[in-house]
């Protein structure tokens, strides 16, 4: 869902060793939030959505600050409310992700929610009145074509399953989160925007878990499981605040379009996942879709300008934050 400081160029002093090992770090953080789509699934067999997703972001905001405490000194208001503002989209998209995942699978959520990399351009040109490139459109055309074969039945658009349509409710929030990020960043230091986001997302949910019971939509589950600690685990010490810091340290030698190519295997990594531990074979009308997808995720990012304007990390704060975001 969703870092270099300021600048997306590498370091100058950066050796070829750095640089590799630097791709080889941001492949396996896109290994870690891949594999977090099946972790997911299944830990909702143990827990309602908005009590996991408190639980997950309240620990990894805590871990985020004994880690980086400096982050969080001489805040100010501005800062605040940035990261008020981008933990509210963020919370947002994992909340649509996470409750589609209990009735679409893990892969087709990770190339579902990677659509939201081609939903940035167009959100940019549509609403920002950014010019985009042929191979802008390119990318989002296959995408579109990708998203119609991986989520319609060839029963028709009437048996669209609702777990797909909340995971693209999710795509377009991560988009719009991006491209906050993009703004942000330039203006706050990305490390605090990092911990008031993930901080923001906890805090967001548990009212939220509240609201849900008290309306009848979902009442609160939490089921004293070690299938569910260590989902909890994995998610929040691992894909969130472990794979950030590797992010941080590994965006520095690397520019933010080559990460965002990286990025690309998290759907990818769902697919392989999901195969290995739950046994999800996508049919080929899914594969069809889904190759469509990763081409036009590709196209965009290879041949098309910049998501956002060019800074720290999301993008997720990488492409600025590519990648601060998804990610988690």
């Amino acid at each position: 869902m969703h870092a270099t400081e300021n600048s997306a160029s590498p370091s100058l002093n950066a050796s070829q060793p750095s640089r590799a090992r630097a791709d080889l770090a941001l492949a396996f953080c896109s290994l870690l939030w891949g594999a977090t789509f099946v972790v997911v699934k299944n830990s909702l067999d143990h827990a309602s959505v908005f009590i996991f997703l408190a639980v997950r972001f309240t620990l990894a905001a805590a871990l985020m600050a004994m880690i980086r405490p400096s982050a969080l000194r001489n805040l100010k208001r501005e800062e605040l409310l940035a990261g008020a503002a981008l933990g509210l989209f963020m919370f947002g998209g994992y909340a649509f992700q996470t409750a589609g995942l209990q009735y679409t699978t893990p892969a087709k959520s990770g190339f579902v929610t990677g659509s939201s990399v081609v939903l940035v351009p167009l959100l940019l040109a549509i609403f920002w009145r950014r010019h985009l490139t042929r191979w802008a459109y390119a990318g989002a055309l296959a995408a579109v074509i990708g998203l119609y074969f991986l989520t319609v039945p060839a029963e028709g658009i009437a048996h669209l399953n609702r777990g797909d349509m909340l995971t693209f409710a999710a795509a377009v929030l991560y988009a719009t989160h991006i491209i906050l990020v993009g703004e942000y960043a330039q203006r706050h230091s990305h490390g605090a925007l990092s911990m008031l986001q993930v901080a923001a997302c906890g805090l967001l949910a548990w009212p939220t878990a509240a609201a849900a019971a008290a309306l009848g939509w979902q009442a609160p589950r939490f089921a004293w499981r070690w299938e569910l600690f260590a989902g909890i685990a994995i998610c929040a010490i691992f894909a969130t605040a472990a794979a950030f810091s590797i992010q941080l340290w590994a965006q520095q030698y690397t520019t933010s379009n080559h990460a965002a190519i990286i990025f690309t295997l998290e759907p990818v990594f769902a697919v392989v996942t999901s195969y290995l531990v739950i046994g999800e074979r996508l049919s080929g009308r899914a594969l069809l879709g889904a190759g469509f997808v990763l081409g036009g995720i590709l196209l965009a990012e290879l041949l098309g300008p910049p998501a956002a304007p060019e800074s720290p990390e999301p993008v997720f704060e990488g492409r600025i934050y590519f990648e601060m975001w998804w990610r988690l």
